[in-house]
């Protein structure tokens, strides 16, 4: 007889490695959140090692002492590896796999791999591997020993064993096809934004750090079913829908990539296309946790990286998000926005002003008209209807009465 045995997956379990320089970049709380992008990717944290120094080891990351305690502490717990808290060089990466005999993973490598996992569209899937290749390549050295192991876990996933055993010359060839086809992408998506501007339809991007609750504020005011998740990164596509306004006024809102701390320079680069959502977009709307108590790093993390992305003399809106986890009401507001709202998506609060404040937003880049148009000019007040807000229709002896907001691109065409 058979004997049917269960296949149980065991999670890797690694050590989390940080370094202190000053007190004002509190690798603890940096750690913390390591850690929350480590279960993200699969892994089990065992535990977590900080040194302080005030600069990292050229050579190991850290210093020999604890680098001896760090050996203890794998051993000790059984672990399968590490992950340092910031991004390695290639020198780094050789020296501690030597060192220590285990998977050696930086951040920016974590961060990738939960991006190769959470891709789905083509575009999404092509800026990944773009993005892991060039890791590779100004690794490649370093990486040599771990480049032929075998099997899973955290830091595997994306262009797969054959990719990850190319030269440097096959690495550029296929970077460049990877460039071409995102240049194809990215033709598309400037002809979107070229139909959208055509439209006289205005565009909000919904910015904020990762888990802010950007894409369940875009299914509770539009409908959308954008997938929620409280794991980092849930989504990373951008999803662009209608939502309607007073007076059948319409805006489009579009969802971007969530950002974070030391968001790694190749995600920038490969995201570009996606990031630059915000830079078009007519007006932002910065969703924060309130309920988070690093919300203050966490916004001053999005600022920074919008700065970086040209982001600038836009209308910003603060939301401050998740206001049902909060267990008494409090009173934010963002020095650096036009508007500070509390909102819930769970709940629906703040939704109904956040609109109102987009519609008077909206109405001050539009004119109000007054007039009465002839019969046979009626055929613009359709005009008024897509483009603006009609506020009131009335037919009478002499023609058709219209009071209306419409926007100035379409003002000369009306008189």
């Amino acid at each position: 007889m058979i004997e049917l045995r269960e296949i149980v997956e065991t999670k890797e379990r690694v050590i989390l490695v940080g370094v202190q320089f000053d007190e004002n970049s509190p690798a603890e709380e940096s750690l913390d959140e390591l850690a929350e992008l480590a279960r993200t990717a699969g892994a089990e944290v065992a535990g977590c090692l900080i040194q302080n120094r005030e600069a990292v080891h050229s050579a190991t990351y850290i210093g020999k002492g604890k680098l001896l305690e760090l050996k203890e502490l794998l051993w000790e717990t059984e672990s399968s590896g590490i992950i340092c808290d910031d991004e390695l060089t290639s020198v780094q990466i050789r020296n501690l796999e030597q060192e220590l005999d285990c998977k050696v993973i930086d951040r920016t490598l974590l961060i990738l791999d939960i991006f190769a996992a959470r891709a789905v569209s083509g575009e999404g899937k092509i800026q990944v591997e773009l993005a892991q290749l060039r890791y590779r390549a100004s690794r490649l050295v370093g990486l040599r020993n771990s480049l032929s192991r075998l099997g899973g876990g955290i830091g595997t996933r994306g262009p797969g064993e054959k990719k990850l055993e190319m030269d440097r010359r096959l690495i550029r060839e296929r970077i460049s096809r990877l460039k071409k086809e995102l240049e194809d992408v990215e033709q598309h998506r400037e002809l979107i934004r070229s139909q959208r501007k055509n439209s006289n339809l205005k565009v909000a991007a919904l910015v904020g750090y990762t888990s802010a609750g950007k894409s369940s504020l875009e299914n509770a005011l539009t409908g959308a079913d954008i997938l929620e998740d409280a794991m980092l990164f849930s989504t990373l596509d951008t999803t662009t829908r209608a939502l309607e306004l007073e007076g059948a006024q319409k805006i489009l809102l579009t969802d971007t990539v969530g950002f974070i701390r030391k968001l790694p320079h190749h995600l920038i680069e490969a995201f570009k296309s996606t990031l630059e959502e915000a830079k078009y977009a007519d007006i932002i709307l910065h969703v924060v946790d309130a309920s988070n108590p690093q919300m203050e790093v966490q916004m001053h993390v999005v600022y920074e990286t919008l700065r970086q992305l040209g982001v600038e003399g836009k209308p910003v809106i603060t939301l401050f998000n998740k206001q049902d986890k909060l267990e008494s009401p409090s009173k934010f507001r963002d020095f650096h926005a036009d508007y500070s709202i509390p909102v819930s998506a769970k709940t629906g609060q703040g939704l109904e002003k956040l609109k109102s404040v987009l519609t008077e937003i909206i109405r001050k880049e539009q004119i109000y008209i007054e007039r009465v148009f002839p019969f046979a000019e009626a055929g613009k007040i359709q005009l008024i209807r897509k483009n603006g807000q009609l506020l009131e229709e009335a037919y009478e002896a002499e023609g058709i009465r219209v009071k209306a907001y419409v926007p100035k691109a379409i003002y000369g065409k009306l008189i």
